[in-house]
């Protein structure tokens, strides 16, 4: 028996067949583009999500040579707060945003000035860009044929499920990352699609992560290789499949999470609403990972290495070579706005301290720092609030392959790092799939048994307090910069 796990990340789909005895079979992955057509806008096709799907699965199927029948469940997770727009016989009306769009800034502040108050009391955040109601009023004003043709709105992980089973569901950690649906009654709320003019009973039913929603069709199969048949589970968003594929099963066990963004999240027993927490459920019942959020951290990286050249590997070869804090050299990732503890779409990246003595290296390495840097803001903000925590973490994402990076990371947090040899969300939503169909005896049983560890990164305490230094400068220079950002 197998399971397949797909995910769809920031910039890739990754597909993992697992076993029945925990192994992994086979894992392919595929890019697709993400398109910034103005300032502060970022896109994606939701046709190239399934394409990606598609490639991914017929590879692994080839890869592992084994047959399409003996899988016995799929699971698919995407990054949440990217909504795709269709019609009443689902055509896709518009490219999708993806979260990390900044272009709702003015719908953000309508929303705190005139709904604020029913905002905090039914969605346990404020009204941000990275959130899909203030997405959804951009659209509504400024594309209005498009708004006026809107019959179905999918998120992106349920886009492509629809593609497989022509089922029209979402599951409810999904729906909390929406802003119209009231985590207190666990519905669409109806005040808050008012405010769209968007009917709640147009919105995907909710239901359980776990639920299997449909099979696999005739058309589908065709496009992927997998049987006509096939159980497909509703699947839920890809920042909770990494915390749980890590094994963070546990209240006070911590994720620090270098993937399109960055995240740094504690298991807890309840909700911690803040302006500086983003609050979402585990898909463990009766646990939560709230968790602070830095918005560019491996999409820096990757708009680095794009940028100017290079490969991941080569790139930190040569970063490794510098010394720590870059002799003055400092880079802030704000290149879409700043998450925690800033909320501020205006914000921009910058590099700051340039001497004639730095190379191309000391850039590199000013990179990893800054991302670093961000996320060390993300953890004294957690701190702040008084969320107690292991004095260790997790540490998932596909920027923790790079040990240059887990290293300046855990020297700037001051914190051991464990890796676990799989932990992205493929492998959690294979997990996900395993315990359905009977694999795993729970969900905690299925990390036990697969979490295997890889390596612990152990901070160096000469650089701990190098960085702490440093810190200070680091947001000096963003209290200098972001005045200027804004006029």
């Amino acid at each position: 028996m197998y399971v397949l796990g797909i995910d769809f990340g920031g910039g890739a789909c990754k597909a993992t067949l697992l076993s029945s005895a925990g192994e992994v079979t086979a894992i392919h992955t595929v890019e697709y583009p993400t398109f910034y057509p103005q300032a502060g806008f970022t896109e994606q096709i939701p046709g190239d999500w399934f394409k990606a799907a598609c490639q991914s699965i017929a590879a692994v199927l080839s890869r592992s040579g084994i047959g399409a029948e003996r899988i016995a469940a799929v699971a698919l997770d995407a990054a949440t707060h990217t909504a795709v727009l269709c019609d009443e016989n689902y055509k896709v009306l518009r490219p999708a945003i993806h979260w990390t769009d900044c272009r709702s800034t003015e719908e953000s502040a309508f929303l705190r000035n005139e709904f604020g108050e029913l905002v905090a009391k039914q969605v346990l955040h404020k009204p941000d860009t990275i959130w899909t109601l203030p997405q959804l009023l951009w659209i509504k004003k400024n594309e209005p044929n498009v708004w006026k043709r809107t019959e179905k709105i999918l998120f992106a992980k349920d886009y492509v499920r629809h593609r497989l089973t022509d089922d029209y569901v979402t599951d409810y950690i999904e729906a909390q990352g929406s802003m119209f649906f009231d985590y207190n009654r666990s519905v669409w709320s109806e005040e808050l699609c008012n405010i769209i003019d968007f009917p709640p009973d147009k919105l995907p039913r909710i239901v359980r992560p776990a639920e299997i929603v449909g099979e696999v069709t005739n058309r589908a199969a065709k496009a992927t290789g997998l049987k006509p048949g096939t159980p497909v589970l509703c699947g839920t968003t890809d920042t909770v499949m990494e915390v749980y594929a890590s094994g963070a099963v546990r209240k006070g066990q911590m994720t620090v999470k270098l993937a399109t963004a960055g995240r740094i999240c504690v298991i807890t027993d309840r909700s911690h609403p803040s302006p500086y927490l983003i609050n979402y459920s585990h898909v463990v019942p009766g646990l939560w990972y709230p968790g602070t959020a830095t918005k560019s951290c491996a999409a820096a990286y990757r708009w680095y290495r794009d940028t100017f050249g290079g490969d991941y590997r080569t790139l930190d070869e040569a970063a490794a070579l510098i010394e720590p804090g870059c002799e003055g050299l400092m880079f802030h990732p704000y290149l879409n706005g700043e998450l925690t503890p800033y909320a501020d779409p205006m914000l921009r990246g910058s590099f700051i301290g340039v001497g004639a003595r730095h190379t191309k290296a000391h850039f590199n390495r000013a990179v990893l720092e800054g991302v670093a840097f961000s996320l060390l803001d993300c953890k004294r903000t957690m701190d702040g609030i008084g969320i107690s925590h292991d004095n260790e973490a997790l540490v998932i994402g596909g920027g923790s392959s790079s040990p240059l990076w887990r290293q300046i990371l855990a020297d700037m947090l001051d914190m051991v790092l464990i890796e676990k040899e799989r932990s992205d969300s493929s492998f959690g939503s294979a997990l996900l799939a395993g315990t359905v169909v009977g694999m795993f005896e729970s969900l905690e049983n299925a990390v036990v048994r697969c979490g295997r560890e890889k390596s612990r990164t152990v901070p160096n305490p000469a650089n701990s307090v190098q960085y702490e230094k440093m810190f200070d400068k680091y947001k000096s220079v963003h209290d200098a910069l972001a005045p200027i950002y804004h006029r």
